[in-house]
């Protein structure tokens, strides 16, 4: 990423992260999740700031665990809201980043999503007890 993008992704994150979250916090399906999930939204946009400023430019600055805390919402996250979440994402960084920053952003997103799903519902089946033990 070069220079004048990393200074892009800064200036734009507390206006884009406003824009979304208030996408997010007035959809019907992601809303009420996010909404019972969200103490203090100021300090959790700040939070948010900060993830979105160490995973597009690696400044660090993010200190958090996003697997733990998604982990304690799973019950009540779907699989299917992670799309939900992508596209509210991919309308507001195509509207208020260039296409390269919206599709770096967009791509990042994307895979930190498939991560959350796969953590939150993936399961391996359990072994048959009825199986022979191997010879």
């Amino acid at each position: 990423m070069d220079p004048s993008q990393a200074a892009e992704i800064e200036a734009a994150l507390p206006a884009l992260l406003d824009r979304f979250y208030a996408r997010v916090r007035a959809d019907a399906a992601l809303g009420p999740v996010f909404n019972d999930a969200v103490e203090d939204w100021d300090r959790h946009l700040a939070t948010l700031a900060d993830f979105w400023s160490s995973v597009m430019l690696t400044t660090g600055r993010y200190k958090g665990d996003p697997m733990q805390a998604h982990m304690r919402h799973g019950h009540r996250i779907p699989s299917e809201m992670f799309g939900r979440w992508l596209a509210l994402w991919n309308q507001t960084t195509a509207e208020m980043m260039s296409p390269e920053v919206a599709a770096a952003m967009q791509a990042k997103a994307a895979r930190i999503a498939q991560s959350l799903d796969l953590a939150i519902h993936f399961r391996l089946p359990k072994a048959e007890s009825s199986r022979p033990a191997a010879s």
